[in-house]
């Protein structure tokens, strides 16, 4: 491909991944995916250019762009050697016209940038939710030793206990560490969230919304692969991807189930009042994510945001129903706002009277309310806010 036509290509792209974020679609890498999966003429460093080219455009625009073409055209004025190759020769895009809409710049929709200042996140602590992730790695401990895993690459040490981290875009899969089940690839603030629960080997505990299991899999090893860990959630294709994992991982303690949305607590009710400890890691905006998927922003309303921390509240208040006298709640959400961060945990105090937010001491974060919250700036992880009462005896 030239440089112009990769450059048409990531607008194609881009149109794409526009649709897809007005219309709650798939994901803009499930989109780069499938779009040259049609077209095998592309080589692995076209792949990687345009993979770049529409990245760095989704970066460069705050609100949702009218177009392709516009959301190109925005990243050219950062960018003005982009701006020759819009020449109208062979696949390359058509000559820029005088006058033509260019997409706005920013961090996000104006709405959100004014919730995310509201929650204490502006200036260039605002700016680095769109820098690019590092890889990080979680080393299981049921496998290996950080001190003394040997891997292809060299690895600095994170503030997680068992965390590595990586240049991002790091092909570890191919690794044998990996393949073998000694890592796994989890944010260190996703870490820092499940040790914040302190589980133990021996103890029942429940991993309410579960997904693919990846915080599932390191409360295993925390427990030693002893105990009894239910996984459940209510999306049946992500959790199937867990026995897999699991099994290469090397923990066997694990139990799945599926559970039907708004009815939860019939699918959990033999084990209500026996719970040594529950983890919400509950639906959020993921605006903590926004390094690794810069298109969410896009995505997020004011009424989706409500609904989020509706759901929130509902599932903290399962999860309480479920812990015995003494239990430990854990509460995390990938998101920067208080909506789903401080006041979520403030509100789940005022609910139920003489519960205890416990502190945490996790070498990262910073106070916010009854928690923590880390974020990309200051803490070099995606943005979490991490909370954990205690279920009064």
């Amino acid at each position: 491909m030239t440089p112009a036509a990769r450059v048409q290509a990531a607008i194609e792209i881009l149109d794409l991944v526009i649709a897809a974020a007005r219309s709650n679609g798939a994901p803009a890498d499930r989109i780069v995916a499938d779009w040259f999966r049609t077209r095998r003429f592309a080589g692995s460093k076209d792949r990687r250019a345009v993979r770049e080219l529409a990245y760095a455009a989704i970066r460069a625009c705050g609100p949702v762009p009218p177009s392709g073409r516009a959301a190109l055209l925005r990243l050219a004025e950062s960018d003005p050697s982009l701006v020759a190759l819009f020449d109208g020769q062979g696949h390359g895009p058509a000559p820029i016209r005088d006058g033509e809409p260019v997409a706005a710049g920013g961090l996000a929709p104006a709405w959100l940038e004014t919730a995310l200042a509201e929650s204490g996140i502006a200036g260039d602590a605002a700016l680095a939710l769109l820098d690019r992730a590092p890889l990080d790695l979680r080393v299981n401990r049921l496998k290996a030793e950080r001190a003394r895993l040997d891997l292809p690459e060299a690895a600095v040490p994170t503030v997680a206990p068992t965390g590595l981290r990586l240049p991002h875009g790091t092909n570890v899969e191919s690794w044998e560490a990996y393949q073998s089940g000694q890592i796994e690839v989890q944010d260190t603030g996703s870490q820092l969230a499940c040790a914040a629960l302190a589980v133990q080997p021996g103890e029942l505990v429940v991993d309410l919304c579960a997904g693919a299991g990846g915080k599932t899999l390191a409360l295993a090893a925390a427990m030693a692969n002893r105990g009894r860990l239910i996984a459940s959630d209510t999306d049946r294709a992500r959790l199937s991807r867990l026995e897999p994992r699991a099994v290469r991982a090397g923990v066997s303690i694990i139990e799945t189930r599926l559970l039907d949305t708004g009815r939860e607590g019939a699918a959990l009710a033999d084990l209500a009042g026996s719970v040594d400890a529950v983890l919400v890691d509950a639906p959020c905006s993921g605006t903590g994510t926004w390094r690794r998927n810069p298109e969410a922003r896009w995505r997020l309303t004011p009424d989706q945001l409500a609904r989020y921390a509706a759901i929130q509240a509902r599932l903290l208040d399962l999860a309480a129903n479920l812990l015995r006298p003494g239990g430990r709640l854990g509460f995390v959400t990938c998101s920067l706002l208080d909506a789903e961060g401080a006041g979520q945990a403030a509100a789940f105090l005022t609910r139920h009277s003489g519960w205890q937010a416990l502190p945490l001491a996790l070498g990262a974060g910073e106070p916010r309310g009854p928690g923590l919250r880390l974020a990309p700036l200051a803490d070099g992880t995606d943005g979490f806010f991490i909370a954990c009462f205690a279920k009064p005896c």
